[in-house]
Formats: structure tokens, C-alpha cells, sequence
């Protein structure tokens, strides 16, 4: 038992011996080693120090050891070495061997085999693997410049984590931060807080993202915007390729034309920069300020396209636009703005100042310059019907009708003043006296034109280019399917009369759609 007790005294004695040689600092050379009374319990070693600790060695021109408190003091061209790869230069340095951490100052510059580090004051906690600074640091590696006021440098991970007025340069962007966490060996900032990225195209506004500066390959998810030059892309999560110049939003997305004045929000977008073109899905909308009025386009798919000066905005399938004087829908639309012209394409209809308007295709002309309507174009199977509001509340309901193969009209301040209609016209008319008493219904057909002028939203004359086929008749003599021309359809409950109305699809169409499926 007493010889069991004895090598158990033994090994915990070497056990103990060998931690506190571990601990101990070892001077492995110096032109000269003294002791001063003015610094007692230190060896003073002076000329090409070098000493060595746990795997580190340091060396410089003079160095303060003290032993019993594991302690250096070093001075003049420090040198910290931790292995083959981590290499550290200074004017001084204080190394506490007991907690393995080494504080530097006076042109601080730390090396390993990704990155350099420089700073004024450096503190680096071995056990930890560690580095800190407060005072300002810079950051090179590979690929970026990294500047910081706080700076933590994690060894093991070779993550670099910033904080206050944070840079990142390469030959390519800036990035401008508070705070981001930067891995030295991928290139790949995570950042945290308002941050601004820019280069030559574009810039980039985040809160919270994450930027790959090798790739060029970045997302971000919180309060996000691409600027470019003449448009601001937003919404709740992006990503941006800068190599292809492409970017996609999602959730409640925005892409503003700052030229054209005009807004596309959306549940998801594309952008590719190279084509001038973007794409929105989900709730599409397109918002284009007229005249102190905006006009909203809504599409199940928006596309636009072309340089600013030459830029298309395209919708197709359940087309519907909405404006406090204007109104319609139809399966695609067209929009020039460098024309002025608005194509509105399969099965349209359109409702201007009581109107309604269709036809195979619908054109509507603006001035590009005073972004005034200007003209009307009707093509193929145009008709146009206004309903008899004033019948409608004395007598029976009542519609004047225009019919022929094409219509052209002509609008002043925005308002429908006249309507050509073109080929094989015909026209049912409720006329009125000045009391607005109905005089009698007019039926007339021709086989060239009628020009019809409108006052106040109403039919004010209609003149016929030749001589017409009809008569008026009193309201009691004209049968009841004498009173609508063929093809006629009254299609009020499809007005959108607000802006939300836009994206309610008509039971009409979800009919259509459902038969189309099954």
C-alpha cells in the first residue's frame, strides 16, 4: 500500500513539474542576459532575442522576462511565430504565458497564409485562437481590402467579424458597413445592419444579407434595393448575380422607373440588366402616373423591356387597367412609351366616359410628350355602346349603339370629343329634346361612315357621310329586339371600377379557364 501511495506521489509530482514546465518561458538565445534592481524579478535579455512558449516563439531587440509570473515584456522588431503559418511583427509586445495572450502595439502587421492583418494595438488570445482590435485594423486577403474601427479575427474558422465604419474594397465594388462577419479563405461577408454595396453598375442597399465577393453571388433578406441608373428594384428577399448583371425579388417586390415616372410591384420579379428587361409574376401590377392621375396595369405576367427611351411594358392573361376616367381588360396588351401607343389585343373592351368599347383590337394613342390621350383606334368589328342613363331611370333600360368594320376617334383634354365610324356603320340612337324628354329612338344604317360628336360624355351629333337607310321611331313602336344591333353585349359587371378590381378574375373568365382544364 505505502509503495502504491509512493508512485502515485511520484507521477503527480512529474505530472505537476511538467505542467509548470510548460508554462515556463524559454530563452533559447540573447547577446546578453542581465538583471536590473530598478526591474526586479526580471531577466533582461538584450540583442537578437529569442525566446520560445507552448509552440510560439518571439523575438526582438529587448525583452523584460519574468518568470515567476510568466510574463514578457518585449521591444524592438517583434516577432511572434505560431507554427509555420502565423507570423506577427511589431514595436512591442506584451506575452502573458500563463492566459497565452500576446498584446502588440506601434505598427502592428499579423500574416498568415490567407490574409494580412495591420493595426495600431493588436491583442491575440493564442488559447483561443483569437484576435482583437479596437483602435482601427485593416484586413487584406486575396481578393478584398477590409478596413474597421473593431475588428475580431476567429483563427480556426478564419472568420474576421467587423464592427463600425466597415469597408470591403476589391477591384469591382465597395462595401460599406457597421457590422458583418467576413471569412478570409470564401470571400463571403455576412452582413448585419444597414449596408451599402457599389460599383460601376448598380448599387445595393441591405439590413441583413449575405455577399460573396469572389462568386459575385449575393441574397439578401431584409429592407433590400438594387439602385441602377434609371431603376430601384426592391422587395423582401434578393439575389443578385453581378457576373450575368441579374437579379430576382420576392415578396412584396417594387421596381421603380425613375425616368419614366412609373412603379411595378409584384409578388416575384426578375431583372436582366443586359437585356433591359424585367419580369413580374403574382399579383403583377404596373402603376404609370398620367396627367396628376395614375393608370394601373395588372397582368397574371408583366414583362418590360427596351432602353428608357424605347421601353415596352407587355401583360398577358387577365389583363385589366384602371384609371379614374378609363377602364378595361382583354387577354395581352402592348404599351410603347416612346410612341405613345396602347395595344390591346384578343377578345377587348374598353370604358371611356360611359362608353363602352370594343372591337378585335383596340389602339390608344397618347402624346408621349404631354402624356395627353390623343386618339382611338377601333379595328375590326368595332362597336361602342352608351348606356340610356336618363331612360333608364324615367322608362325602360335603353342603349345607343355604334357599329361598323372600323372605328377612329379623337380626344381632347383627355375627353372622347368624336367618333369616325368606318364601313357598313349602323347606329341606334335615343334622342332627347332640351328637357331631356326622349324624343324617339333612331335606327339608321350606312354603307360608309358616321362621324358622331360627344359634349359632357353624351352623343351630341351624328352625321352621316351618305345618304342612310332608317328612320325614328317612338319608343311604343320599335320592338324590343329591334332595339340592339347584332353582336351587341352589355358587359358592365366586367368593369374594374376601382383599382383592387383589377385583379378580381370574372366569373366569365374562371369559366373558361375551368372548361379549358377539364
Amino acid at each position: 500500500m505505502k509503495k502504491l501511495l509512493f508512485i502515485t506521489f511520484i507521477l503527480l509530482s512529474f505530472y505537476g513539474y511538467s505542467q509548470s514546465q510548460s508554462k515556463r518561458i524559454k530563452i533559447l538565445q540573447a547577446d546578453n542576459t542581465m538583471v536590473d534592481p530598478k526591474y526586479p524579478g526580471a531577466t533582461i535579455s538584450l540583442g537578437n532575442v529569442f525566446v520560445e512558449h507552448a509552440g510560439a516563439t518571439l523575438r526582438c531587440d529587448k525583452a523584460y522576462i519574468y518568470q515567476e509570473q510568466n510574463l514578457i515584456k518585449a521591444m524592438g522588431n517583434v516577432v511572434v511565430n505560431q507554427g509555420d503559418t502565423i507570423f506577427q511583427y511589431s514595436k512591442y509586445t506584451d506575452y502573458d504565458s500563463d492566459k497565452k495572450i500576446a498584446t502588440s502595439w506601434g505598427d502592428v502587421l499579423l500574416k498568415d497564409e490567407l490574409m494580412e492583418l495591420r493595426t495600431d494595438t493588436l491583442r491575440f488570445d493564442r488559447a483561443n485562437q483569437h484576435l482583437y482590435y479596437k483602435s482601427g485594423g485593416t484586413i487584406k486577403d486575396t481578393t478584398n481590402i477590409l478596413k474597421s474601427k473593431i475588428g475580431n479575427y476567429y483563427l480556426q474558422n478564419n472568420k474576421f467579424q467587423a464592427f463600425t465604419n466597415v469597408e470591403v474594397t476589391n477591384k469591382d465594388s465597395k462595401l460599406v458597413s457597421d457590422h458583418l462577419d467576413y471569412f478570409t479563405d470564401t470571400g463571403i461577408a455576412e452582413l448585419y445592419g444597414p449596408s451599402t454595396i457599389t460599383s460601376e453598375s448598380n448599387s445595393i442597399y441591405t439590413e441583413k444579407g449575405h455577399y460573396n465577393s469572389k462568386t459575385n453571388i449575393s441574397h439578401f433578406i431584409k429592407n433590400s434595393k438594387i439602385f441602377y441608373g434609371d431603376r430601384i428594384i426592391e422587395g423582401d428577399s434578393l439575389y443578385y448575380n453581378k457576373n450575368i448583371d441579374f437579379a430576382s425579388a420576392t415578396g412584396n417586390i417594387k421596381v421603380t422607373d425613375t425616368i419614366n415616372k412609373s412603379l411595378i410591384k409584384g409578388g416575384y420579379a426578375e431583372y436582366f440588366k443586359l437585356k433591359d428587361s424585367v419580369f413580374i409574376t403574382q399579383k403583377a401590377v404596373a402603376i404609370s402616373e398620367v396627367d396628376t392621375d395614375s393608370i394601373y396595369i395588372h397582368g397574371d405576367i408583366l414583362l418590360v423591356t427596351g432602353k428608357v427611351e424605347e421601353r415596352l411594358v407587355r401583360a398577358f392573361n387577365h389583363v385589366k387597367f384602371f384609371k379614374s376616367d378609363l377602364q378595361g381588360k382583354c387577354d395581352s396588351l402592348v404599351s410603347n412609351e416612346k410612341t405613345g401607343l396602347t395595344q390591346l389585343l384578343i377578345n377587348p373592351v374598353m370604358w371611356a366616359q360611359g362608353n363602352q368599347i370594343t372591337g378585335d383590337t383596340i389602339h390608344l394613342i397618347s402624346n408621349p410628350k404631354t402624356e395627353q390621350l390623343d386618339s382611338l383606334k377601333i379595328l375590326s368589328n368595332a362597336f361602342m355602346v352608351q348606356k340610356d342613363t336618363i331612360q333608364f331611370k324615367i322608362d325602360s333600360s335603353g342603349f345607343s349603339q355604334m357599329k361598323g368594320k372600323n372605328m377612329y376617334g379623337k380626344f381632347e383634354k383627355n375627353k372622347l370629343k368624336s367618333l369616325n365610324v368606318v364601313g357598313n356603320s349602323e347606329v341606334i340612337y335615343y334622342g332627347r329634346d332640351e328637357d331631356k324628354k326622349l324624343i324617339g329612338i333612331t335606327r339608321m344604317k350606312c354603307s360608309s361612315n358616321i362621324f358622331i360628336t360627344m359634349d359632357n360624355n353624351e352623343i351630341e351629333s351624328i352625321d352621316f357621310v351618305k345618304s342612310a337607310d332608317g328612320k325614328t321611331y317612338p319608343l311604343s313602336l320599335l320592338l324590343e329586339n329591334d332595339k340592339i344591333l347584332r353582336g351587341f353585349i352589355w358587359r358592365e359587371e366586367e368593369q374594374p371600377l376601382t383599382k383592387e378590381a383589377i385583379f378580381i378574375h370574372d366569373e366569365v373568365e374562371i369559366k373558361k379557364t375551368e372548361i379549358k382544364d377539364n
